[in-house]
């Protein structure tokens, strides 16, 4: 196991290092891509997301004056066999407490598949292509290249707040999120969308306890219908009080109905509504090995690729025996 320089200490995070691990990301974020990638809200959901126990699975590293440099968590919300190995680090003075994290992280997701059930589990990790010390670490501990993602983003400067008409025969309005029908339909069209991908899909109950929490911007998630039924769903989330970014989570048609602007109508009415909420930009995130080839609807909408992220994956065997 790599040790840590002296005098430097780990201890588990709580709540009340947000704004502390938010700085560390943020220097990450600027040494990487050139700009704050983060949020507040996107800390906070990472320690406390479901299967993540902070005081077992999550971790911080501090320098000599007690600076925290490195963070490392876990991401597994559904419980199935695959999770995420995430390791953040300060460029240049944390260097040193990028191994010993990733190290400590990966015997852990040895635990946490004997704990799910997993005798073989799949592990995941992000870097940018430039992260070349992360990449390295990575390597060195298995992990090989799996595909890319891109980060898409687009300014809604000017952008009008009235959205262009759906093609003919298609309805797109807001979701009814108080009909528990409608959201078990909107729901069923995004697992079904992306069954050809490696998305993971969650049974609905799990996924409502995820999204029905307060703050959600439910007002800019919309359903397209078509022939009296939803084909179509855009889920957004809050970018957060440090960007205030209207960012697209799924957007999802229906195998049948591609092809027909489904998915570009709801794009046109989510941008429009970000744009008549005062949101500055839109975001989102797209597998680029996706076999719908979005990423060419984002384009052409008009965003651009902020930056993009390698995925690299490993698989470990399950501990012999779970933590007690």
């Amino acid at each position: 196991m790599t040790e840590l320089p002296q005098g430097w200490t780990t201890r588990r995070p709580t709540l009340d290092d947000v704004p502390a691990i938010l700085e560390l990301v943020h220097a990450s974020d600027i040494a990487a891509v050139g700009e704050p990638d983060y949020t507040a809200d996107e800390v906070r959901e990472d320690l406390t997301t479901p299967n993540t126990d902070m005081a077992r699975d999550c971790l911080l590293a501090l320098d000599d004056s007690g600076k925290i440099v490195g963070w490392s968590f876990p991401g597994n919300s559904t419980g199935r066999d695959r999770d995420m190995a995430n390791v953040y680090f300060w460029p240049g003075r944390g260097l040193p407490a990028l191994k010993p994290l990733l190290e400590m992280l990966m015997v852990r997701m040895t635990e946490r598949a004997a704990e799910l059930g997993h005798p073989v589990y799949e592990v995941r990790s992000g870097a940018i292509p430039g992260e070349t010390e992360l990449i390295q670490a990575l390597t060195d501990a298995g992990f090989v290249f799996l595909k890319q993602f891109a980060r898409m983003q687009m300014s809604l400067d000017g952008f009008s707040p009235i959205a262009p008409e759906p093609p003919a025969g298609i309805t797109v309005r807001p979701v009814r999120h108080d009909d528990e029908a409608e959201m078990r339909a909107f729901h069923t069209v995004i697992e079904d969308a992306f069954v050809d991908s490696d998305h993971l899909a969650i049974p609905f109950d799990g996924w409502l306890d995820q999204v029905t929490k307060p703050g959600v911007p439910f007002d800019e998630w919309f359903v397209a219908e078509a022939d009296g039924r939803i084909v179509g769903a855009l889920q957004s989330s809050d970018g957060g009080e440090d960007t205030d970014e209207g960012w697209v989570k799924h957007l999802a048609t229906l195998r049948a109905y591609r092809k027909r602007g489904v998915g570009e109508a709801l794009l046109r009415r989510a941008f429009a509504t970000y744009a008549a909420n005062g949101r500055p930009k839109a975001g989102l995130g797209v597998d680029l090995a996706n076999p719908t080839d979005a990423a060419s609807l984002y384009f052409k909408v008009g965003m651009d690729a902020l930056y993009r992220a390698n995925i690299y994956r490993t698989t470990v065997e399950a501990a012999v025996e779970a933590p007690a």
